[in-house]
């Protein structure tokens, strides 16, 4: 068999920059470090940030008094900021900084006087997270159904900006739907689906066009893991979004020649090489990468947990400071 790999495939600069903020501060504060949510969407990583010392909870209210608090890569709504502020929690915000530019628009849209829809999924973490940015509230859509039902105060004050993990073809015709019924809206088109989201989907394309099945490496959870599977799917070719190796089905390869393997934004480089061992345990394997997009992208850290040194300048800040974020700073 001819196994594929894609290129990109796996971690993106927001979710790097995500795990390592959880990484610094359980190394300058000492465990535990206290995560809302997820900080990722992975098992994997959730799991070995626990036995490092993060507790990952739900809600602030199961955070102690004085607690290091750390905001999810998928960002959180005003309410909950507000929440932390309040009680006086040292908080690092971990919030993707592309995550982060569409809260920033969002709110621009409300200032503008506009009603702003945001194309997303319900229930997802990021989605609630720019919901609650707006005070007005926002109209959430995910299919151009959903646009025909929309009902807006003023069909020429309305605005539009999206989650950044959405397929870049439904976004399209979400954008086209509502461009259609509302000719003066305002919005950024597809520039806020993230570059990984899009790179990722363009790999798996090229993939689909030379080989006989796909597997996705990525959380049943994660919006951009899902994705790549519809999108294999909708060109034709079996795809299989799976968690790990342990999920690959000998079944799957009966009469399969040439294998493509990708992996979510929030999958770690280990998981691939585990489902690349799977399949040698299955038959001889010719592995090669495909020649795609190398991405160069990287997010600084929060200037309070750049260690002594690493720019020349910064000082390890002392424990029960309150820290700041720095989430537009591009290295």
């Amino acid at each position: 068999m001819k196994v594929i790999l894609a290129e990109p495939r796996g971690f993106c600069a927001g979710v790097e920059r995500a795990v390592e903020i959880v990484e610094r501060a359980l190394e300058v504060f000492g465990p535990p470090v206290y995560v809302r949510h997820e900080i990722v969407h992975n098992k994997r990583v959730v799991d070995n940030l626990k036995e490092k010392g993060a507790v990952f909870v739900e809600e602030l209210d199961e955070v102690p008094d004085g607690g290091v608090t750390i905001f999810s890569a998928h960002g959180v709504s005003e309410k909950v900021e507000n929440t932390a502020e309040k009680r006086g929690l040292p908080v690092i915000d971990a919030t993707c900084p592309l995550v982060a530019k569409v809260h920033i628009e969002a709110i621009r849209y409300e200032n503008e006087g506009k009603e702003v829809v945001l194309i997303g999924h319900e229930g997802h973490p990021e989605v609630e997270g720019t919901s609650g940015r707006v005070k007005k509230g926002v109209h959430i859509v995910a299919t151009p159904d959903d646009v025909a039902h929309l009902k807006v105060s003023n069909p020429d004050q309305v605005a539009y900006v999206t989650q950044t993990t959405l397929s870049v073809d439904d976004t399209r015709e979400v954008i086209e739907a509502l461009k259609n019924r509302y000719p003066n809206i305002s919005g950024p088109d597809v520039k806020d689906i993230c570059y990984a989201t899009q790179n990722r989907q363009a790999s798996v394309r090229l993939l689909a066009e030379e080989v006989d099945m796909i597997l996705v490496v990525g959380a049943k959870n994660s919006s951009n893991s899902n994705r790549l599977r519809d999108l294999g799917e909708e060109m034709g070719v079996p795809t299989h979004l799976i968690n790990d190796a342990r999920d690959v089905n000998p079944n799957w390869f009966e009469k399969i020649k040439k294998i493509g393997i990708t992996a979510g934004a929030s999958a770690p480089e280990l998981l691939v090489q585990e489902v690349v061992s799977r399949i040698r345990e299955l038959g001889n394997v010719e592995l090669c990468i495909q020649d795609g997009i190398k991405e160069r992208v990287r997010f600084k850290l929060p200037t309070e947990l750049v260690k002594q040194g690493e720019d020349g300048k910064t000082p390890i800040p002392e424990n029960g400071k309150n820290i700041t974020d720095s989430s537009f700073n591009f290295s």
